[in-house]
């Protein structure tokens, strides 16, 4: 097990991302469809496919790149090429923490990393906790890497913290009332139903055990 977390490793974090949301367009298609566009998995899918080109593109280099270019690349091409509200914000979460991320590989820096990533969704997005959103999975994940980190955890006992955290955050959007973006829309009938974005932040972190990034 590593306790460092180098341009390769948050490569495969994020290959391992795009192969997720890949697997589970279908769901994010039907969750979408029910509030929003139906078109979140497909979006998402198309952005993450590129993205993995953009990634092979600078693995090519020499020496291949940090973990920080590497996620500011995946932020920059969400947001070019993922339509609606999801390629900004996913977009600038990505392009946050690879700023703030840059060149350290320490737990401890990606974990501001990810806090980073964090207020640049609720700059761009506006959301706060309960709002339906991916809010409501991301605070939690970034809040249970800190606080597993300051107990003195590895980085596999936080990055498995955030998975759960992320999961329940993600299932406790079902029974809410949706006060931001298009699901907005529907009021009260939006209650009973998954956000689409929660559930992508869910497989982000899931991702980061399936990638093995944390060793």
């Amino acid at each position: 097990m590593t306790n460092s977390v180098t341009g390769a490793a948050i490569d495969g974090w994020l290959r391992a991302f795009a192969r997720l949301v890949a697997e589970h367009e279908d769901e994010l298609t039907r969750l979408d469809a029910a509030i929003g566009d139906a078109d979140h998995g497909a979006n998402m899918n198309r952005g993450l496919t590129a993205a993995a080109v953009a990634l092979d593109e600078l693995a090519a280099g020499d020496p291949p790149p940090a973990a920080g270019p590497r996620l500011t690349k995946v932020g920059m091409t969400l947001i070019s090429t993922v339509g609606g509200a999801a390629g900004p914000l996913f977009g600038t979460f990505f392009l946050r923490m690879g700023n703030a991320l840059a060149e350290q590989e320490t737990p401890t820096a990606l974990a501001a990393a990810l806090r980073a990533g964090l207020a640049g969704v609720v700059q761009r997005g506006k959301a706060e906790a309960g709002d339906k959103t991916m809010y409501d999975a991301l605070a939690p994940a970034v809040a249970a890497v800190e606080t597993a980190l300051a107990a003195g955890g590895s980085l596999a006992d936080a990055l498995a913290a955030a998975s759960k955290a992320a999961e329940d955050g993600c299932a406790a959007t079902v029974p809410l009332v949706a006060r931001k973006g298009r699901a907005s829309y529907l009021g009260e009938r939006s209650v009973g139903h998954q956000d689409p974005g929660a559930t992508t932040v869910s497989l982000f972190f899931r991702a980061a055990l399936d990638s093995g990034v944390a060793g």
